[in-house]
């Protein structure tokens, strides 16, 4: 008797067609109920619009990555003022009109002339760019 055919045979091939059927559902079910939950706050998300309070805490941050000892932090004013041996590095933060952020780094009297690109490179990444 040929065990791969007859009552037997169908038989199993139906449980098994049944499981992958089931199976199947169950995935179609579990993807259909996928739920998208939004990042806490003061998580830094790649492409979200920068605001004044986020780019201020970043150039801040950035500075003392670069370890700039901070001497003015002014969010009034969006000042930022970080001292490295006997020069400074400013940070101005300003809101534009159309609602965007601008911020902009100035050294004075800074020996190392990498020291600017390092902060802003450290703000970027700070901004998740």
């Amino acid at each position: 008797m040929n065990l791969c055919n007859g009552p037997m045979a169908e038989r199993g091939a139906a449980t098994v067609r049944s499981s992958l059927a089931s199976v199947a559902a169950g995935i179609v079910l579990t993807l259909s109920g996928c739920t998208y939950y939004v990042p806490p706050p003061g998580t830094v998300v790649p492409g979200a619009p920068a605001s004044f309070d986020r780019s201020f805490s970043a150039a801040s941050g950035a500075m003392r990555d670069q370890g700039l000892a901070i001497s003015v932090e002014d969010r009034s004013s969006g000042t930022i003022v970080g001292k490295i041996e006997s020069g400074t590095v400013t940070a101005h933060v300003r809101q534009q009109a159309d609602g965007s952020v601008r911020v902009q780094f100035d050294a004075n009297g800074v020996r190392d002339p990498a020291l600017i690109d390092r902060v802003s490179r450290s703000y970027d990444a700070r901004m998740g760019r």
